[in-house]
């Protein structure tokens, strides 16, 4: 995205201002002695609990956009920080994102600016023969009749298979033994994972409603392929060895096991908005 010429500025605003903010926030960097790793988000009530997450994933947050969607220092996918905070008394919980927008002015010192960008983006869309993915089936009733569930409760976690994410009523993702399997996401969820393992944003155009079940099977050196570019994208510094193979992976294996769903992936340039980090520090101010 770096490196597109063509540019439609949208917007040059240092947030911060004007914004809700959090009645008291606490955010440090996290344990280094956490085993086993584990990161997510919770919100009950009135307490927000971000845990082992980098600067970039509190970015995605703030503002509602994947990591190919930021631009800024190479650094910002490294550290890891835990956040506790209060939403004030007459606040909401979908305030949240720009309670943090406020928190990353405050406590980063960061400033950005908004930018739609001509960019290559990959289409997610039904083949030919139909679409084959699963929608998920109906939930079985828990619990008391209008008990509810926390707003927000998304964990992730390291097992010995690989990775684990539950975003909480039975939808989630696992990723591990050169599988990914996805339960009860929508199919805009389903193309934000995606992005997670190519090199340009996923959109949605399949056009399917509800949420859906699927299972992506590789080959070992396919898998390990798509972790690579999962740690790419979330930051991580790879070796000149990894970026070669990276360079050197095709989309063929995902869009192979997308194949399989009825689905497929179109390579096509749309406008895509974009946050462009000004200036932001590494370390957060004193809490």
């Amino acid at each position: 995205m770096r490196r597109v010429v063509c540019v439609l500025l949208l917007s040059a605003v240092v947030y911060g201002q004007g914004l809700p903010t959090f009645e008291v926030a606490s955010i440090r960097p996290s344990s280094a002695q956490s085993t086993p790793v584990t990161e997510g988000t919770r919100i009950a009530g009135s307490q927000v609990r971000i845990t082992g997450v980098s600067l970039q994933t509190l970015i995605t947050f703030a503002y509602q956009v994947n990591p190919q969607q930021i631009i800024g220092p190479d650094w910002l996918g490294q550290g890891r920080f835990d956040l506790a905070a209060t939403i004030p008394a007459g606040g909401s919980v979908l305030q949240v994102p720009k309670m943090l927008q406020s928190l990353l002015a405050d406590r980063f010192q960061m400033k950005m600016h908004r930018e739609s960008r001509p960019s290559p983006i990959y289409a997610l869309g039904i083949a030919k023969g139909g679409a084959k993915i699963q929608p998920s089936k109906p939930l079985e009733a828990r619990g008391p009749v209008g008990e509810k569930s926390p707003a927000v409760d998304v964990t992730a976690r390291l097992t010995s298979a690989g990775r684990a994410v539950n975003f909480g009523g039975g939808s989630s993702v696992t990723m591990g033994n050169n599988r990914i399997e996805v339960r009860r996401r929508s199919m805009s969820a389903f193309a934000d994972l995606l992005t997670r393992f190519v090199d340009r944003l996923v959109i949605d155009a399949t056009g399917l409603t509800g949420d859906y079940d699927a299972v992506l099977d590789f080959a070992p050196e396919e898998y390990s392929s798509l972790i690579m570019r999962s740690a790419f994208n979330s930051g991580a510094t790879l070796s000149p060895d990894a970026l070669r193979t990276l360079d050197a992976a095709s989309l063929d294996p995902l869009s192979g096991a997308l194949e399989k769903l009825g689905l497929t992936l179109e390579s096509r340039k749309a406008p895509v908005e974009v946050i462009v980090v000004d200036a932001v520090s590494r370390t957060p101010t004193e809490n």
